[in-house]
């Protein structure tokens, strides 16, 4: 990864906030800012520095794959993600459906570690990682992938060090660090409360 300038911290080096995704009308959210959002998010993984990481970040880049894909089959159907899965399951299929509930879940326990860690400054990583992962991804996983996920767990940096990767200025970090969390916990909360919906079922 990259050095970032002195001046700068690492939410100034990704191509799209989830602060900037813009929330339409009946909390729709715009497909195109989310999944650069999404694809942005994911390059934090790489600040964790740890190859088994990797796992995780191709789960995610994976499933914004599926979801993008659909939307490029049907760009006017899709302006939304609401409406890329109303209409993708209007067709029979849920290929790009079923991936976005796993990249809400991603994206859950990524938003739930980095809460718990921003809340409880005496905790490390390993420990908001862990228990995130309790919480969303792992009720989900075979006891094929809970191993290979798990090992990330205990594979992160101790907290101080991941803090100062994401730039020089802790203070900024901080504030840049919560206000990124609380945008993606407002999209995460929309999207999971759509996919309780009868019209997000494909099943």
């Amino acid at each position: 990864m990259a050095a970032i300038p002195a001046d700068q911290t690492w939410f100034d080096t990704i191509k799209k906030s989830f602060a900037d995704v813009p929330i339409g009308a009946e909390d729709g959210i715009s497909t195109t800012e989310f999944l650069e959002a999404a694809e942005s998010l994911v390059t934090l993984f790489d600040v964790l520095g740890s190859a088994a990481f990797t796992p995780v970040k191709n789960d995610l880049l994976g499933n914004i794959e599926k979801v993008r894909k659909r939307q490029l089959a049907a760009p006017t159907e899709s302006e939304t993600l609401q409406a890329l899965v109303v209409n993708e399951l209007k067709t029979g299929k849920h290929t790009a459906t079923e991936g976005l509930v796993w990249l809400v879940r991603g994206l859950d326990f990524t938003a739930q570690a980095l809460r718990h860690n921003i809340d409880n400054s005496a905790s490390e990583l390993s420990d908001s990682f862990r228990g995130a992962y309790g919480q969303t991804l792992k009720p989900h996983h075979s006891w094929v992938i809970k191993p290979i996920f798990s090992a990330a767990m205990s594979a992160t940096p101790y907290r101080k060090a991941f803090y100062e990767k994401l730039g020089h200025d802790q203070p900024k970090v901080n504030a840049e660090l919560a206000k990124e969390i609380a945008a993606l916990e407002k999209v995460v909360a929309i999207l999971k409360a759509f996919q309780e919906t009868p019209a997000a079922k494909w099943k």
